[in-house]
This record gives structure tokens, C-alpha cells and sequence, in this order.
């Protein structure tokens, strides 16, 4: 093979990933978040195997991001009108950027909880506090998001109850669960990939358009302060 053979495939992918740098705002978001997530790793003090492990995750959320953005491309390109199987297509492409995304945090997680914080975890989730257990106030929590997202997608003007409307029910939940980790555990990386991963979940639906910014703060309030009232006075034994 010659020379130009050689770097004309590596002049390809390099134009590729800057293409999609510059043009896609998903991706630069979660170039940005995979980013934070490294560097809170090296912070905390990740060995070597562990960083590697995290690297490796996370990386599998760009390439399926960027798999994303060509499977869009492609389709745009041959069926440029609206099509319910364009869309399918681009759905489901969305959904393996969200599953290496939600994969990758909680192997980030799972990277910083040692042997021993795991166990103390566990046996946190089912210790007492006010006769209530942690299990007991996430199952009630997500059933109270569940009746104040529906009345606030009733307030709304537009929308249905499971897509659209005033409230947005994915930050909501993302949130809750968000707010619910940082009061069972006190390891700050493990609160800020929870942070992290609400984030995600929230910004997912505004490029999808499906609400907008206020619709997304007013499902993070939502949730973060159910959390609030669930868990500030939780102490485990």
C-alpha cells in the first residue's frame, strides 16, 4: 500500500470527528461531560486498572454518539421529508447514545464505591430512620413525581401525560433519584456523576424538543425538592 493510501483514511476520520465537534451540540456536551468525569477519576484517585476501565466506558458513549449523527445524516439524506420509519430510526439511535451514557455513569460510580462503601451502601438501603426505610421513601418519592408531574402536564396547554407538556416527568425523575444518591452516600464523585447523569436525561429531551428550558427546570424543582423532603431528614444507622 502507498503512502497516500495510508493518510488518506486517517485525513477521513480526523475531518469526521471535527465535523461532528462543530456541528452536533449533543456531542460537544458530552465530550465536555466524559471530560469531568476523567478528571474528577484522576482527582479521586482511580488506580490505574480502574481509570482504564472508565476511559474505556466512556469513550463507547462518543462512538455511539457519533454513530448517532451519521445514522441521522443518512437518513435525512434519503428520506428528507417526515417518515414514521425515519423517525423510528433516529429513536433508536438515540436510545444506544442513552444506554453507553447511563452504562458509563453508573460504571463510574460503581469504580469509586469500594468493597467496604458498597457494603455500607447496602446496608443503608435497608436501615431504619424514622421508621421509614430508603427503599420505602424512593418507591413513595417516585409515586409523588408521578401525581405532581400529571398535575402539572394538566395545567399546561400542550403536551399528553407520558410526552410534552409543563412539566418535564424524565427531569423530574432524574433529578429525584439524583437528590435521593447524594443523601445515601458522602462520596462527592458519586453525587456529581448522579448530577451528571440527570443532566443527561434532561438535556436528551431538549434536543429532542420535546420541552423546553423552563419545562426542564420545573421538573429538575420538582424533583429536587421531593428529595428534599424524602431524604433531609434521613440518617442511616
Amino acid at each position: 500500500m502507498s503512502r497516500r493510501d495510508l493518510i488518506t483514511p486517517f485525513k477521513a476520520a480526523i475531518r469526521g470527528l471535527v465535523y461532528t465537534f462543530r456541528t452536533q451540540r449533543h456531542m460537544r456536551f458530552h465530550i465536555y461531560v466524559v471530560l469531568t468525569v476523567v478528571l474528577l477519576g484522576i482527582f479521586f484517585g482511580l488506580r490505574l486498572r480502574e481509570l482504564m476501565i472508565l476511559i474505556f466506558t466512556v469513550s463507547l458513549v462518543l462512538v455511539a454518539e457519533m454513530f448517532n449523527s451519521a445514522i441521522e445524516a443518512t437518513v435525512d439524506l434519503v428520506e428528507p421529508r417526515y417518515h414514521p420509519l425515519a423517525k423510528f430510526a433516529k429513536d433508536i439511535a438515540a436510545g444506544a447514545v442513552l444506554i453507553t451514557t447511563i452504562v458509563a455513569l453508573v460504571v463510574g460510580a460503581l469504580l469509586v464505591l469500594e468493597e467496604n462503601r458498597w457494603e455500607e451502601i447496602k446496608l443503608s438501603l435497608v436501615s431504619e430512620s424514622i421508621g421509614v426505610t430508603a427503599p420505602v421513601r424512593i418507591v413513595f418519592g417516585c409515586f409523588l413525581v408521578f401525581l405532581v408531574v400529571v398535575i402539572g402536564k394538566a395545567m399546561g396547554k400542550h403536551g399528553q401525560v407520558l410526552q410534552g407538556g409543563l412539566v418535564s416527568g424524565h427531569a423530574a425523575y432524574g433529578f429525584f433519584l439524583a437528590g435521593s444518591i447524594m443523601f445515601l452516600t458522602d462520596r462527592p464523585l458519586v453525587s456529581a456523576i448522579a448530577i451528571l447523569l440527570a443532566c443527561l436525561v434532561a438535556q436528551s429531551r431538549w434536543e429532542a424538543r420535546i420541552h423546553s428550558i423552563f419545562e426542564l427546570t420545573l421538573g429538575a424543582a420538582v424533583g429536587v425538592i421531593l428529595s428534599l423532603v424524602l431524604f433531609g431528614n434521613y440518617i442511616p444507622k
